[in-house]
């Protein structure tokens, strides 16, 4: 088990390997399809991010309403295939990392090669056990998708496993 903190630097990205389970600690974004094309849109008329791109880590997933006395509610992956359009453009504008659950394609493949950066799967199901790792939670940008805003996370020994390295490398 690899412990990493977040964001990560070029050095330890090419040490990662397809296959390393790892523990992150840092910070990341969520950002799931709704706010893909929000950024996108934003990017396309020339406007400013609400967050800067360069090394962040985007975890693709939308937390539920935090209970009383917690900080997140389930906070599972979902599925990334339906960001592989949007993965490419914003790895090849500075984004180190993404989060998700499930298999990309080639061009988001080589999209990780050519920038020095990494795919991490998380466990699909295991929402409850994420929830636990976020330390704090606060909203960036776009309310009005709820659960599928934008939203900064702490996090504390969030467990993954690199699905694809930036050697093309890949467990799929």
């Amino acid at each position: 088990m690899k412990i990493l903190t977040l964001p990560l630097d070029k050095d330890t990205v090419k040490d990662l390997r397809a296959g390393d389970s790892v523990c992150l600690t840092g910070r990341i974004l969520t950002a799931r399809d709704c706010a893909h094309k929000r950024l996108a849109q934003i990017m396309d008329e020339g406007g400013e991010l609400p967050f800067a791109l360069k090394d962040a880590v985007i975890y693709y997933a939308g937390p539920c309403p935090a209970k009383p006395n917690e900080v997140s509610g389930s906070c599972g992956p979902t599925t990334s295939a339906r960001m592989e359009g949007f993965a490419p453009r914003f790895l090849d504008c500075g984004l180190g990392a993404i989060i998700g659950k499930g298999e990309m394609n080639g061009e988001v493949r080589e999209a990780l090669k050519r920038n020095c950066a990494v795919y991490f799967a998380a466990v699909g199901g295991a929402g409850a056990l994420y929830a636990d790792r976020i330390k704090r939670s606060e909203l960036v940008a776009f309310p009005e998708l709820l659960s599928e805003a934008v939203y900064r996370l702490e996090v504390e020994n969030f467990p993954a496993v690199v699905a694809l390295d930036c050697h093309g490398g890949s467990i799929y």
